[in-house]
């Protein structure tokens, strides 16, 4: 215990409060500055004359001063400490977004009140409250104990043996010491932390910011073990305290709980590498590991086989007795190839109905036409799906490495080839691939041509999705959807072309019909007297990194005469990111033609919110993947909160995708989910279908409970 004299350290904590970074300003009961100390002064843009006297919430932005003054009244008559973010009226008229931390001290009543006062628009949360921390290290006057209290992170010291000297209320509950208890004990007794992967005793970082006299960062994965035995996951970092003569007298321990964050972003690095409906590997990890197989494979002369399968007759089972019963299916048939596999192998889905099955490491090709036999013996009983008595079949195609080929893509490419070889073989069987059997290869070359022709006679059309404001019911807008309208096979729809029009390229002029046709039937309604509401269009990554993009934009906005507001683009996370710095002066020049920008099937890439925060995005749309079972699934539900929030919290607009049932509707209206797009308003219209919309009103369509 210190053996200083009180008056010292009065002192000590007036020098403290003068040179800290925070703002610190003291008010009497009524509310009245009788202090502010220069960071806060600096914060508000005035001298103290300025300040003394005057009441603190007068600072406040008009806007924000309702709901700072109601929070206020709830926390002094609870009195309970009082925290809020608003924004700061400074003395030249400008905004500045504070933090502001109070609590009462005093001997009273009636109380008076310390606030803190933190610039939040581009601090950094450790370095302010590690300054703070090695200020108030001098004296634990009420006052300095206020201001670590009020804080979110846990604030520990020690001394140079190491013994704990202080903590705050945060670093109580984290560790389960009390600092009665705490003080004075061994670190390592009270802040014990391990490798989270290895579970070993991780080395304390206090003891080398003090030896080596600079801050330093908790080791990764750090984990702290309560005194009960719980564990959380924390994340910061220790400084070296020194004393007035610049010599180190201890350490400050800084730290906080990251146990929910680390756990969302292990569950989005694994919706990134695995299929939301089944849990398997995606095609993503799928060619990781292949590529993996082949390597270790051809160190140790071993051979490796690829199965590719699709369900037969499955889209007749989907089209019939709908989609839940058809994701039910698909479930089982996951839970059926796991069955008939080694724990080395690895079942992927490919997407619909198509499955993967690397076998790594084979002695002979008999072990894979083995694995197909048993598949075939296996699927030949039914499947009870809620109550249904399924019979469903596999057409396999299998090659091998080396002799099919020496590469992932190669090897693939010919199993897929081997499948539909299968197909054409009767299904429900298995066929070896062969040098010949090029049939995917003519059918692509036929719809690629045909495409060519669909360009040359004009057979595209759009259909568009209308989009709902959840609150009100109101139309806002719409998605342009492609579809073909072939002479022979009819209306096409974009899953079964537009894989092609990528790999050949012609997803280019398709891109800038879709845009000019929406463009100019947009102008048709809008000079036929309808209200106009935004049209989105979709950009493929193609489209978006060819040179002659943004003058091809420019051009059919000219041509056609549409306002550029009326107009907004969707592109995904992966295109955004594969050149986010190219991404980004893209989309600045996009945003200063006056065009909307959107995020499509957001959550199912990978993304940095670093960069989401600097793109001029406009609106997110969440993946309907993730909407299908929001209503049912907790995973679902906790992710779309997010997404919610996420978007709301950075002024973005958000639309949930696949909207169709009225309890995934319910939810995301309670999340307050701006607007929503799917079945359960409405199915992609055509352009007749749709003009009459428009000209229904202003809030054509109605919301349960709107």
């Amino acid at each position: 215990m210190s053996t200083q004299p009180a008056a010292a350290l009065e002192v000590d904590f007036g020098a403290i409060v003068e040179a800290a970074p925070l703002g610190v300003l003291v008010t009497d009961a009524e509310g009245l500055c009788v202090h502010a100390n220069p960071a806060c002064r600096r914060i508000f843009g005035l001298v103290e004359a300025q300040l003394l006297g005057r009441d603190w919430r007068s600072f406040i932005c008009p806007d924000d001063q309702p709901r700072v003054l109601a929070e206020w009244r709830v926390a002094a008559a609870e009195h309970q400490s009082f925290r809020v973010e608003a924004r700061l009226l400074c003395a030249d008229g400008s905004l500045a977004w504070i933090r502001l931390n109070a609590a009462r001290y005093g001997l009273g009543p009636p109380f008076g009140h310390v606030l803190t006062v933190e610039d939040i628009a581009d601090r950094k949360s450790a370095d302010s409250v590690l300054r703070i921390a090695e200020e108030a290290l001098f004296a634990e006057k009420e006052r300095a104990q206020v201001t670590l209290n009020s804080i979110g992170d846990a604030v520990l010291t020690t001394d140079i043996p190491g013994n704990v000297t202080y903590m705050n209320l945060v670093a109580e509950r984290m560790t389960g010491w009390s600092r009665e208890e705490a003080i004075g004990r061994p670190l390592a007794e009270v802040f014990r932390i391990v490798d989270g992967t290895s579970g070993e005793i991780a080395a304390n970082p206090a003891h080398l910011a003090m030896h080596e006299d600079r801050t330093v960062g908790l080791a990764a994965d750090c984990v702290l073990r309560r005194r009960d035995g719980i564990e959380a996951s924390i994340e910061d970092s220790a400084a070296p305290i020194h004393n007035r003569d610049g010599q180190v007298v201890g350490a400050v321990l800084v730290f906080h709980d990251v146990s929910e964050s680390r756990a969302m972003a292990v569950k989005m690095f694994h919706l990134a590498h695995h299929d939301f409906l089944t849990g398997l590997p995606n095609r993503a990890l799928l060619t990781e590991r292949l590529a993996q197989a082949i390597g270790l494979a051809r160190r140790r002369h071993k051979q490796v086989g690829l199965l590719f399968l699709d369900l037969d007759y499955f889209k007749h089972i989907n089209d019939s007795l709908g989609h839940a019963v058809g994701d039910q299916l698909l479930k089982s048939v996951a839970e059926r190839l796991m069955s008939c596999v080694r724990v080395t192998d690895t079942v992927c889905r490919q997407g619909g109905d198509e499955f993967v099955i690397l076998l790594s490491e084979i002695e002979h090709l008999q072990d894979a036409t083995r694995v197909a036999d048993k598949l075939l013996q296996v699927f030949s009983l039914p499947q009870l799906i809620d109550g249904h008595e399924l019979h469903v079949t596999l057409s396999i195609g299998i090659s091998v490495f080396p002799n099919d080929g020496d590469n992932p893509e190669t090897v693939m490419q010919n199993a897929d080839t081997a499948m539909y070889h299968a197909k054409a073989s009767g299904r429900n069987n298995w066929q070896l691939f062969r040098g010949d059997m090029n049939t995917r290869a003519v059918q692509r070359q036929f719809i690629e041509s045909s495409l060519r022709r669909a360009l040359r006679q004009d057979e595209f059309v759009l259909h568009y999705q209308p989009q709902i404001d959840l609150k009100s019911g109101a139309l806002t807008g719409a998605e342009a959807l492609i579809r073909w309208q072939d002479p022979k096979q009819g209306l096409v729809q974009p899953a079964q072309f537009v894989p092609i029009a990528e790999e050949s390229g012609l997803i280019v002029p398709i891109g800038r019909w879709v845009m000019r046709e929406a463009c100019r039937q947009l102008k048709v309604w809008q000079d036929a007297g309808l209200r106009t509401v935004p049209i989105s269009v979709n950009i493929s990554a193609m489209e978006f990194r060819h040179k002659g993009f943004l003058e091809g934009v420019a051009l059919i906005l000219a041509d056609t005469g549409l306002a550029p507001q009326l107009l907004e683009l969707e592109l995904t996370e992966s295109i955004l990111m594969h050149d986010a710095e190219a991404s980004a002066v893209v989309l600045i020049a996009l945003k200063a033609m006056g065009m909307h920008l959107a995020i499509d099937d957001f959550g199912t890439g990978y993304s940095s919110l670093s960069y989401l925060k600097r793109f001029p995005i406009d609106t997110l749309k969440i993946d309907q993947s993730f909407i299908r079972d929001v209503a049912t699934n907790a995973d679902d539900a906790t992710i779309v909160s997010a997404m919610i929030g996420m978007g709301r919290n950075l002024k973005q607009r958000v639309v949930a995708e696949g909207v169709e049932t009225l309890e995934q509707l319910a939810f995301l209206r309670a999340q307050h989910c701006h607007e929503g797009q799917g079945f359960q308003f409405s199915h992609p219209l055509g352009a007749a279908d749709f003009g009459a919309l428009l000209a229904n009103g202003k809030h054509p369509l109605s919301l349960p409970g709107a």
